[in-house]
């Protein structure tokens, strides 16, 4: 039976920037598992906007070259953008503690950490942003 997640983008001040749902297969999952859907769908999503006015918001930006394809100004077709790039992206910005993950409240310590998703399960990603001359 699929089980549903709720996911949350926060600030560090702790305002929701954006929630939705993301469906499972199995309720025991890894925080990779739970990365490579997350990423997966929000490439897959964009890039069936096509060349939409809305920029892409995922959990990592993409790499300097893919922004430049696709960034404002260009005449072209907006190129996809390759999930699996973003995912490799987001698992360093996780493993470089770039991104934090909570689930449940309970800060994600590994990429193999497994959780089970329960009725009323929350995960929260919050992304950081390093400080200059900090």
């Amino acid at each position: 039976m699929p089980a549903t997640l709720t996911v949350r983008d926060e600030t560090p001040a702790g305002g929701v920037m954006r929630e939705w749902s993301l469906e499972f297969l199995e309720e025991t999952i890894t925080v990779r598992d739970l990365i490579r859907e997350r990423v997966y769908q929000e490439v897959q999503d964009h890039n069936a906007r096509g060349r939409s006015a809305e920029p892409y918001h995922g959990l990592v930006r993409p790499e300097a070259y893919e922004r430049a394809l696709n960034g404002p100004g260009t005449d072209a077709k907006a190129r996809p953008i390759d999930w699996r790039k973003q995912f490799d992206r987001a698992v360093e910005a996780f493993e470089a503690n770039q991104v934090l993950i909570l689930i449940d409240d309970r800060q994600a310590e590994s990429l193999d950490q497994t959780f089970t998703i329960g009725p009323r399960s929350v995960v929260t990603f919050l992304r950081l942003t390093l400080l200059v001359g900090g």
